[in-house]
């Protein structure tokens, strides 16, 4: 079991950046595939990005593409979401979440409590 924890979200302005941070702790994070998630007020979670365990693969959503780089440090146990161009919809909630399979993961096992990201227009 992987129990994760998000930081960095915030406010910022659109067209600003930010950088959310993923920390995992209990089994080895090298074993985890992970995703980052996203909700907006009163709509559905929705799939942002994904890496896989050692980084050779890697995956986005249309809307962030360009936009948004998915990264990890195995080392520091973190997986990075970088979100550069920020627009006033890409404000929500946050999730990263884990699978031991990275073909899980838009159904993964486990989930973070979630970080809120608002970009004022």
């Amino acid at each position: 079991q992987v129990q994760l924890v998000e930081s960095g979200g915030g406010l910022v302005q659109a067209g600003g950046s930010l950088r959310l941070s993923c920390a995992a702790s209990g089994q080895p994070f090298s074993s985890y595939a992970i995703g980052w998630f996203r909700q907006a007020p009163g709509k559905e979670r929705e799939f942002v990005a994904a890496i896989s365990r050692r980084a050779s693969t890697t995956d986005y959503a249309d809307s962030v593409k360009g936009r948004f780089t998915i990264s990890r440090d195995n080392a520091k146990n973190t997986v990075y979401l970088q979100m550069n161009s920020l627009k006033p919809e890409d404000t929500g909630v946050y999730y990263c979440a884990g699978d031991s399979l990275y073909r899980n993961l838009r159904s993964p096992a486990y989930w973070g409590q979630g970080t809120q990201v608002t970009v004022s227009s």
